[in-house]
Order: C-alpha cells, then structure tokens, then sequence
C-alpha cells in the first residue's frame, strides 16, 4: 500500500469516527488513546526485527487517525460552533449570497456565507429568487443546527460546510454588496449557460437533460426522466464528476494539436478549474480536477502519473478543507467508483485484451467494449454497497445501459458545450446544431426507458434476504481471488446467480399467502397503505413530508420486490402533500389501471397534476361522488365519499377494505367531527383493522368511530414531527378500546395478512 494512500484513508476514517462521537470533546481522547498506541507500537521495534515496514505502517495508520480526530475537533470549534451556538433562538444576521437561490414547495431558499468555511441556508417567500450571488443580506432569522433535527442526526448539510439552517422572520434587507467581483464570475457564467440552454433547446425535455449534464443542476428534469436514468443505473451522468472532465479534456484534446502538449496541459486545467468553481466544488468534481492535474502534469515532469496517488492526495485535500465531506454520499460513491476502476477495472481490462482478436478495426471495437465493460463492473464493485445502502437499489443491467448510453452521452457533452458557446456567438446557427443534441438525448432517455421497462432489471434492498445475499457474494468472489486459475470465478458466477434466483423468489413469496394483505409503509410522517389479494393490488395515498424520505420510490421499491408489475388502482384521499408528493415517482415506475380522486378543489393545484399523470400513464380517472367499489382478488373496496367540510382534511375518501370476515378501514386525515358523520351515514362493520386517522393527532379517532367499529389493531403511520403525533390523547382512547397498536416509527413498515378459512 502505498503511503500517501495510507495516510489518506487513515485520514478519511477518523473524520468518519469523528461524527460518530459524542459532541462534547471526546473526540481529544479517543485521539489520545491512538497516540498512546503508537507509543506502543514504537515500543514494539525489536520484537517486530524484519517486518520494519508493517511497523511503519501501524505508525502511519494511528498517528493519521489521531491527527484526523484532533483536526476535526479544532475545525468544528473553529467554524461551526460559533453559528451552532446561536440556534434555537430567533436572532439578526448579515450574510453574502453564496450562490444561486432555489424555489421550494413553500417559496425559495439560498446559500448564503458568514466567512470562510461558515455558510448557511436561508428559507423565506419566492421573492429570494432575485437575489444574486455576492449581494449582502440582513434581517431576523431563526436559526436551525443543520446537524440535528429534531431527533435525527443530519449530514446532508454539514457535508457541504452548511452549518445552520435560517428560517425568514420580517423584512429581508438586500445590499449589492460584492456582485459584480471575480469571485462570482464562475456563478454568473453557470446561470448564463443555463439561460442560454433554455435559449437553444425550447424542448423541455432536452434543455433540462442538457443542463443537467453541462452543470449538475436537475432541477428541470421530470419525475419521468429523472426515474428512467435512475432506474438504468445513469443518474451518474448528472452528477459531475470524472467523467464529465473527461469529455470537457477530450474536447479540448480535439480542438489542440497532438504535439502542442504543454499548451494542452495548461488549456485543460485551466479549464478544469473554471468548470470546477462553475458547477459548485462538489467532492465528485474537486476529485476528478485533482487526479486530472496530477495525469495532465506528470509527462512534464517526464513523471508517470499514478492513479492511487492522485486519488488519496484528492480525498485528503478535500478532508482537509472540510472533514465533514467523509459522510457525503457524492464523496464516497465518487471516490469508490474510481477506486473499483483502478484496482479492478484496469486488471480486467488486461485479461480482456488477451483474447485473440486480430488487429484493425475489430481489434479497435474489442478495445473500446472492454474499456468500458471493465469500467463499468469495476465502478461497481465498491460502489454496490453503496447504492444498497443510501437507495436501496442493485441496477442487475446497469453495464449493458452504461454500455449502450455513456459513449452517446459524451458525444451529447462535447457537442453540446460548443453548440452553447456557439449561442453566445450566434443563436440561430446554436439552435440549427442543437438538433444532433436533441437526437443523442432522445437516444440516451430511449435506452432508459426501455431499461427501465425490462422485467428485473433491478432488485431492492426492501427483499430483506438480498442484503445476505450481497455479502455471500462478495465473500465468495473474494475467496477465489485467493486461489489462482478461473474455473473458480466461473463457478462463483453460476452459485451467485442461481442464489440471486433463489433470494428473488423468497422475497416475493414471503408477502404471497393469505386472502388479503395490508401494508402499511413506512414513509415517515406521512401515509401509504397497500392492499392486495392475489395478483391484484390497490394502494392508498403515497406521501410524506419528511425531506428526507422519498415516498414514491419506498412505495415503488416494495411493490417491485412483492412481485406486483401493476397496481389495479391508486386511491387519493386527499391531496395535502404528506397523502400524494410521492404519487409522481410512483405512476413514473409502477404502471395502474385506475386512479380513484375526491371531486374537491385544492389551493395546491395537486388534483391537476395528478389528472395530467393520469392521462399520461394511460389510467382512467374516477371522482368519487358518491358510494363506489373495486376489487382486488378475493378482496372487495369500497369507496365513500367525501362528507365534512372545510379543511381538506375533512373532505377526504374513506376506504373499507373487506375479505371474507375480515375488514380495514382507512379514514385519511379526518377529525372526530366527520368522522361522527360518517358512522352515522354508512353501516360500517365491526372491523379487525383501523389505520388511524391523521397520524395519531389528538382531533382524530374518536370514541364515537372507536365504539361504532371496535377494531381489535390499530396501525399509526407516523414519523418524525413537530405536531406531537401521535398524541397522547389518540393513544389513551385506542388502549381504551383494548386496540393493539402499532406505529411506523417504532416498527417499520406493518403487515397484516388474512389467512384463508379451510
């Protein structure tokens, strides 16, 4: 191993360790405690005679963690405490707009900064949109630790050297402070590229692909466009990173001559670093800058360039400048791509080039296949875990889309950043050559739809028996390294597929049985109810308004895993955002027959959206106006319409669930009032399950409903909140009813299935 790469990882581990340690200054004695046992390791040089080295690396390795956990210590005391300090409390400030401002559900949000390394995000009305970068900000605020809400601990933030969170309290005064400064230049030019984009492209659907492959802003894409890529495993090609520069020094190694190589070098990093500050430092890019320089300079030096080393010097320049960054996700899934490409992928892609294929152009076209299947499976052998972990998602046909779409997605880059320049110039000439873009970029989303559209083209990770499965094969692979020869990795390959085969099934068998099923998922504070008899499923809401949590593809990733390709309908019933904000995703991955809506108006314009969908997925809609009836299987739904007033929480559908004896009712987010109204209109059943109303709020689950339908289980889907759900008064009245309880927060998604009578 070499050293750098040594002192690098060990760095990276600590800042790692570091936010897993208690915030009150134990981080200085663990990095005591290191230290001593480098003293003791010292202590051990003569017992340890010849093996000098491994003692020089035991050293490395400690002493680098210690350093890492002082220097985050020092770092957070430094920069992040003097704004924490002030959270919980409603105070002035002064900031300069870092960079641009966004539009948020409820209005906008910008970065603004302190100082060096102190920033923060500011939340207020829609009228933010106009502030500019450099422009000097004043007003009250209250302050928010970025690092902790509420009860969860947060890195999403603090990773990118966001400290605090500020919400608008009054009047935002606005100052032209540094706007027209060199600083900003690189921010002024990404909002002109994306300007000048929406210029070119009028199509939505290109202009939106394009920019974010140009600048790594999403923004535009649609839910649709956005799923297909994720789904086919190339989201990567809107997150900028090594493959991005790649294209951009590609593109400049086009318009420079080949011998002109110190001119290329300085042309290629210069523009390196203004692409870097143009698409806002992320680790991804800084990474890729970092290990391109050390590849652009090293035959100047008449050196040769070594990937390992570029790669630890980036991780630690980048630990360096905010140790916070070790729990980013762009980081560690970049860093782990590129580390799978040079020790996996480069040895692949020898073994693949000693086949014997005869020179020319068939040789040609075997090298370029096995570039990039090698760096395809080599990206992927770190990053698997990865993407297990933070989206729940194995793309089994990610290689074969990578295959099919990067070499069209660089050509679409090249082309497209001299068709921009070229608007700069001279617009109409920019949008006559924007046509080869439009072609690559419907090629490009055509490959992923149809991806996407091919049965198992992924698994998810809610198949609890698929994460054992991850680890059997890479213990597996990992013995045959051990031993030398081939036979050994072919077999490995036949027992990881047919163990795959194997866990596929017990994941979809393991919900398959009973009459009826009713899972209630877990989406935090938010609803989502699956009903489903046989091959036929109906779910009901599918929402959450927790940030955090992606409702739509939650819903989406257990209906997969069940086994469910179709869903025989989708019930609304009502259209606040924590019942329908993951709706989108959803209709985008998991086709539906029928789409059940209340006939009420909404100020949020949610029923719209959701009938446009509707119509693009092909599903027919119904309003229910009065009593209606679906089946599923063996199960039977009835619908009954809205009956309070109001708030639209009272004007929501309520569904009963029935198979056989058994009945579930679901009453959305009605409170005690309408739910009076509605045992007093409709002859509701005794039922066996209630999924409470409102998330446990204290206005809701009357002892009227309790006593008119005594449910024996009641289910509370709910998470992390600042209303008090569920209160304690919704609770004491379910104990009274000798309800068995379950809540989403403490166990998850629930389950209850009904076993057929014999």
């Amino acid at each position: 191993m070499r050293i750098l790469a040594t002192v690098a990882l060990s760095f990276a581990v600590g800042c790692g360790l570091s936010g897993l340690l208690p915030r009150d200054g134990w981080q200085l004695y663990a990095a005591a405690a290191v230290l001593l046992c480098a003293f003791a390791v010292l202590a051990l040089k003569k017992q340890m005679g010849q093996k000098a080295n491994l003692r020089l690396r035991l050293l490395l390795i400690l002493f680098s963690l210690a350093v890492s956990l002082v220097y985050c210590v020092g770092y957070e005391a430094l920069f992040a405490a003097p704004l924490v300090e002030n959270c919980g409390q409603t105070l002035p400030f002064t900031a300069t707009v870092a960079d641009d401002p966004m539009e948020t559900d409820t209005g906008a949000k910008v970065e603004v900064s302190f100082g060096f390394c102190q920033n923060a995000v500011y939340y207020g009305e829609k009228d933010l949109l106009a502030l500019r970068p450099g422009q000097t900000i004043s007003g009250n605020a209250y302050w928010q630790n970025a690092a902790r809400i509420r009860d969860d601990e947060i890195t999403t933030f603090t990773s990118r050297g966001v400290y605090v969170l500020l919400y608008a309290r009054g009047e935002l005064a606005v100052e032209e402070g540094s706007v027209g400064s060199l600083r900003w230049l690189p921010l002024r030019a990404a909002r002109a590229v994306r300007e000048k984009v929406g210029q070119i492209w009028r199509d939505e659907t290109t202009a939106a692909f394009v920019c974010a492959m140009l600048t790594g802003d999403r923004s535009g894409l649609s839910v649709e466009d956005a799923t297909a890529m994720s789904e086919a495993g190339l989201s990567h090609l809107f997150a900028v990173s090594g493959l991005h520069c790649t294209f951009l020094v590609s593109l400049i190694g086009l318009l420079i001559p080949l011998g002109r190589r110190r001119l290329f070098a300085v042309v290629s990093l210069a523009s390196l670093s203004f692409y870097m500050l143009m698409t806002g430092l992320t680790p991804s890019i800084v990474r890729s800058v970092i290990m391109l320089a050390f590849v652009l300079t090293a035959p100047l030096f008449r050196r040769e360039s070594d990937g390992l080393t570029s790669l630890s010097a980036a991780l630690l320049l980048i630990l360096i400048a905010n140790p916070f960054a070790a729990a980013s996700i762009s980081l560690q899934l970049s860093f782990a791509a590129t580390a799978g490409i040079l020790l996996c992928g480069e040895r692949l892609y020898r073994r693949m080039m000693k086949l014997p294929v005869e020179e020319g152009l068939l040789r040609r076209g075997w090298s370029f296949l096995a570039a990039s299947i090698s760096s395809s499976l080599g990206a992927l052998v770190f990053t698997i875990p990865l993407t297990a972990y933070y989206f729940n998602i194995f793309t089994l046909l990610s290689p074969l889309s990578n295959l099919l779409v990067v070499p069209a997605a660089g050509w679409a880059f090249m082309v497209s950043f001299l068709t921009v320049l070229l608007g700069f110039l001279w617009l109409p000439a920019a949008q006559f050559a924007g046509w080869v873009v439009w072609v690559l970029v419907r090629y490009s989303l055509w490959v992923a739809r149809l991806v996407m559209a091919t049965p198992g083209h992924a698994l998810y990770f809610s198949n609890r028996y698929l994460k054992y499965w991850l680890g059997y094969a890479y213990a597996m692979f990992g013995a045959c390294l051990l031993r030398k020869g081939k036979r050994q990795y072919v077999l490995a390959a036949l027992l990881a597929a047919l163990t795959l085969a194997l866990t596929v099934w017990l994941g979809t068998a393991e919900y398959r049985f009973g009459d009826l099923g009713v899972l209630t998922l877990d989406v935090g504070q938010g609803e989502s109810v699956l009903l489903y008899s046989d091959d036929a499923a109906v779910l009901v809401d599918c929402g959450s308004s927790n940030s955090y949590l992606d409702a739509g593809g939650i819903a989406a990733d257990q209906i997969a895993t069940m086994g469910f390709d179709r869903l025989h309908a989708i019930v609304v019933t009502h259209y606040h955002a924590d019942h329908t904000n993951g709706l989108p995703e959803l209709m985008a991955r998991i086709p539906a027959d029928t789409l059940y809506l209340p006939r009420i108006e909404d100020e949020f314009g949610v029923r719209d959206r959701l009938v446009g969908l509707a119509e693009q997925y092909g599903m027919a809609v119904v309003y229910v106006d009065e009593s209606a009836s679906c089946s599923a299987g063996q199960a039977s739904i009835c619908l009954y319409p809205p009956l309070g007033e109001g708030d639209l929480n009272e004007q929501g559908l309520t569904v009963l669930c029935s198979a056989g004896d058994y009945d579930a009712l679901i009453t959305g987010d009605m409170a005690g009032s309408t739910e009076k109204k509605l045992v007093e209109r409709y002859a509701l059943p005794d039922i066996e399950l209630l999924v409470v109303s409102h998330h446990g709020s204290k206005y809701a689950t009357s002892r009227e409903l309790l006593e008119a339908v005594t449910p024996e289980t009641a289910v509370i889907s709910v998470g992390d909140n600042s209303y008090g759900h569920p209160a304690d008064e919704a609770l004491l009245r379910l104990m009274a009813a000798n309800c068995e309880i379950y809540r989403t927060d403490l166990q998850g998604h629930i389950l209850l299935t009904v076993e057929g009578e014999e």
